[in-house]
């Protein structure tokens, strides 16, 4: 099939997402490329900032990306080494280990500001806030069906 009027729109939307998620991987690793940080270290960063109130554990961290506990763990060994995390033993649970963010995490945040900014600006384009709507309501259940799905496989 080389013609792309062909596709079914779920067949276009399913290999469309994997193409979004591939390049705003590779364009976003190209920004912060100034400041030693990749996309997913940013990510993780960015899950610990703004949905936990006292650091997470590994466990937590890795639900809320949609990861492996052994990938988030990777990420954050290599923030450690940059001095932008603690990996902490829980005090009370010492199986568990905490991301503890320091302060060049939050130096960093500062620092970055204006081109995350830049970043999302021009990343929604041409986007108005109707389509924007759909889209999360469109995305919404989409994460809540593989959610569903990873449940079945447990």
């Amino acid at each position: 099939m080389n013609n792309l009027d062909e596709v079914t729109d779920s067949d276009f939307i399913f290999g469309a997402l994997l193409v979004v998620a591939n390049k705003m991987d590779t364009l976003l690793d190209r920004v912060l490329s100034k400041y030693n940080i990749t996309s997913k270290q940013w990510f993780l960063l960015l899950i610990l900032f703004n949905l936990f109130e006292k650091p997470p554990t590994i466990k937590e961290a890795a639900k809320e990306m949609g990861s492996s506990h052994q990938n988030v763990k990777q990420v954050a060994l290599k923030l450690e080494e940059k001095g932008m995390l603690k990996l902490e033993k829980d005090k009370k649970d010492l199986r568990a280990t905490r991301l503890v963010a320091t302060e060049k995490s939050y130096d960093f945040w500062k620092a970055s500001e204006s081109d995350g900014i830049k970043f999302m600006k021009e990343f929604y384009t041409g986007v108005e806030n109707d389509r924007l709507k759909n889209a999360r309501l469109f995305i919404s259940q989409i994460m809540l069906n593989l959610k569903v799905m990873e449940e079945k496989d447990e």
